[in-house]
């Protein structure tokens, strides 16, 4: 039996480990770089200056009053840009030489996103805090209504470049697809559609529409429908769905077949 070298192993365990931080580290480049807006709360401290520590909310214009040097706009700079304009005001008023500026975001205020289509409370909201998931968004929101869709679709802009995902929100806590739950980014908009539904008329006791569940077959669908009537019979189940020239086409379905959006069942009556 053949054993590997204790320094090969420490060298795949750090290979791994770097790849990995690579990853995570381009994953987050893809986000663009916050900047300081109205209302968001901020500490400001310079080193070995303690006096000069100060925690302000960004104004409605984009300043904050500082001690020394007054009025500084940042509204719009990124945290960086920021430290930098205040280190420079300190350092060009004589007050001190080539000072280290550092600036922590307590609250964010001025970035939002929207949540749109059918959720409970559809609106906008901001973004209290970084790393915030589609999922904790949704939740702010109420969650998905009864008739929205398992699916969310988030636009936005990531590196400066026009930027859409489609969610499976189920699949995220059902099969363990966290990476797919992504970050937001200040101005996304995640909307839900409506679930798809497939139609039932006939001989059933609830003819109407009904949303289309996973992995749903014929035989469930007659179960949605409440039944079938005294009159009703499967043999006569006729399903209506548009093929691939979006022509309808009718057909007679297996009860194990699977359903899909927009099909349209009839149950017809027996003839004996």
């Amino acid at each position: 039996m053949t054993t590997i070298p204790l320094q090969r192993l420490l060298g795949a365990a750090l290979f791994i480990l770097a790849a990995a931080f690579a990853l995570g580290a381009r994953a987050q480049d893809k986000l663009p770089e916050y900047r300081l807006g109205p209302g968001d709360s901020i500490r400001i401290s310079v080193f070995q200056n303690p006096n000069l520590t100060l925690e302000t909310r960004v104004s409605e214009d984009g300043t904050i009053t500082y001690p020394l040097i007054g009025s500084v706009r940042i509204g719009g700079m990124t945290i960086a840009r920021a430290e930098q304009t205040i280190a420079k005001a300190l350092d060009e008023g004589n007050f001190i030489k080539r000072p280290q500026v550092s600036i922590l975001s307590l609250n964010i205020r001025s970035s939002q996103v929207s949540v749109l289509g059918l959720v409970s409370r559809p609106g906008r909201f901001p973004l209290e805090t970084f790393n915030v998931r589609v999922s904790e968004m949704i939740a702010l929101a109420g969650g998905i209504a009864a008739t929205g869709d398992d699916f969310a679709i988030v636009t936005g802009e990531r590196a400066g470049k026009p930027y859409r995902k489609e969610i499976d929100i189920a699949a995220v806590f059902l099969s363990n697809k966290h990476d797919d739950d992504v970050t937001v980014a200040p101005g996304d908009v995640i909307y839900v559609h409506r679930a798809p539904v497939f139609y039932i008329y006939g001989e059933v006791q609830r003819p109407g529409s009904y949303r289309v569940e996973r992995g749903m077959t014929m035989r469930q669908a007659l179960v949605q429908g409440g039944g079938l009537t005294q009159r009703g019979t499967e043999r006569s189940l006729r399903l209506h769905r548009r093929g691939a020239s979006n022509q309808l086409e009718a057909s007679n379905p297996g009860l194990d077949d699977p359903v899909r959006p927009n099909d349209v069942l009839h149950v017809g009556e027996s003839l004996f």
